[in-house]
């Protein structure tokens, strides 16, 4: 599944991420926050307005906001 139909609160490891469908300086400020391949991450929250846009990801002590169309980039596994 995608990052962007991950439930709120279950941790996922990113297992893919086409980076083709990112613009280079977003994949290299993804990257540089630690989202990248085998990352363990949780959604902790969804924008209500604009279609959910941000997400709220959570990646170790951190919490990040991230485009919906970013996370459709990243196939994740729940753990």
């Amino acid at each position: 599944m995608t990052l962007d139909h991950l439930p709120l609160g279950p941790r996922a490891r990113i297992v893919a991420i086409d980076w083709s469908l990112l613009a280079d300086d977003e994949a290299q400020r993804l990257r540089a926050l630690g989202i990248d391949l085998g990352a363990q991450v949780a959604l902790a929250h969804r924008g209500v307005f604009g279609g959910g846009d941000p997400l709220a990801l959570t990646i170790g002590r951190m919490t990040v906001a991230l485009r919906r169309s970013h996370a459709r980039a990243m196939q994740v596994e729940e753990i």
